[in-house]
């Protein structure tokens, strides 16, 4: 992009000048003494502290709240691999989300690496520094690679958000959508449209939750994922092996006839004739920005719950319900990493804010519900000492 797109009048480039983050002291610093008890010679004894029982970090310094937010700039919004300093305004946006929604202070990482050994190895470098790894818009498939050896690595949460966020949020509202409708989780028919990250994290998600695996199809660009594809490797290949038990083959067409619910996490567009095929009383979430794969007044003529990734439409599946209170609840409870179980937790705790209030035009409570964090927060939390994996 250059200089001559940026319009100083814009209210965009207005709110944006300057970033929208800072680093502020949280300890007065107006005296000697001062001074000398927030650094020397006081700081030593602390330092002392912490070599001598490494735990008492988590005490002493900001590693209780605070988490990285690291990007390789390689698949951000629907902006594509636009590089890692194109994507600070992006991951600076998410730091504060992450303060305001959940409490939790975030640093963005944005790393001018795409290589997958490169990146593990710089934020295994950095890890004590943060309490938490939030992996932002990395594309697939290295982000599955990314995510699961710093798993492996690290005794801290590491949680890459295009997953399992998204994931989170659909499960809470596919469990709302289905009590509305009387209908069983374990009863549907499912079809996912894509199979980057959020399609695996979607469709892995959807099975923890209790959506019958036999009764998934997942798509991806070539058409739908079986045991008939060849060449399939990684997650797709898992995928091939775990849904699609009536062996079906051909498009997203195919995949929808007769199926009770479409979750669209592809940006590919789907024809109204393929809705048109679903049973009656379906649900359709179609999540891809800023254009669905289905047009919500278009979708809304064939089913009976819609739900899309927009702020101008009812039913934002929107991550920012999942992410705060997520790692809310893993600092609170020291997790050392983020189960599914935790995962489930949270999205149930979304599920149960509007539990008692539920429409067709409100599945999952506002973005900007002040309930949901702290619930989420607490489910999480619950779950990670219920998982064993919580150090307090």
């Amino acid at each position: 992009m250059s200089s001559s797109t940026v319009d100083p009048a814009d209210p965009v480039f207005q709110l944006h000048r300057g970033g929208k983050m800072a680093v502020t002291s949280t300890v007065p610093l107006t005296s000697r003494e001062d001074l000398s008890l927030a650094y020397t010679p006081g700081v030593a004894r602390v330092c002392e502290a912490i070599a001598a029982d490494p735990d008492l970090a988590d005490e002493y310094t900001w590693v209780s709240h605070v988490v990285a937010v690291v990007t390789d700039g390689s698949a951000v919004l629907g902006l594509g691999n636009i590089g890692p300093r194109a994507a600070l305004p992006v991951m600076e946006g998410k730091a504060v989300l992450f303060k305001q929604f959940g409490g939790v202070d975030a640093v963005p990482v944005c790393l001018d690496t795409q290589d997958v050994d490169e990146i593990v190895a710089v934020v295994r470098a950095l890890a004590p520094s943060f309490g938490g790894i939030n992996l932002e818009d990395i594309s697939a498939p290295r982000c599955f690679e990314v995510e699961r050896r710093l798993d492996e690595a690290l005794d801290i949460p590491v949680f890459h958000d295009d997953q399992h966020g998204t994931a989170i949020v659909v499960l809470a509202a596919l469990r709302n959508a289905a009590t509305l409708l009387n209908r069983k989780l374990g009863d549907l028919r499912v079809a996912v449209s894509g199979a980057g990250a959020a399609g695996v994290a979607v469709t892995k998600m959807l099975v923890a939750g209790g959506v019958n695996p036999d009764q998934v199809v997942v798509c991806d660009s070539k058409g739908i994922i079986g045991r008939h594809r060849t060449g399939l490797t990684g997650t797709k290949a898992e995928l091939a092996e775990s849904t699609n038990a009536d062996g079906r083959e051909g498009d997203i067409t195919e995949a929808l006839r007769g199926a009770d619910v479409l979750i669209g996490v592809s940006g590919g567009q789907i024809p109204e004739a393929a809705v048109a095929g679903m049973a009656p009383g379906g649900i359709v979430f179609a999540l891809a920005n800023p254009t669905p794969e289905v047009h919500p007044e278009v979708a809304a003529r064939h089913v009976a719950v819609v739900a899309t990734g927009r702020s101008d439409y009812p039913n934002q599946i929107n991550n920012v319900l999942a992410f705060p209170g997520v790692f809310r609840g893993a600092l609170d409870a020291r997790a050392t990493r983020i189960t599914d179980g935790m995962k489930v937790a949270a999205a149930d705790a979304i599920a149960g804010v509007v539990a008692e209030s539920l429409t067709v035009e409100a599945i999952v409570p506002s973005p900007l519900d002040p309930r949901v964090a702290p619930a989420v927060a607490e489910a999480v939390a619950e779950a990670a000492r219920r998982d064993g994996v919580a150090r307090r």
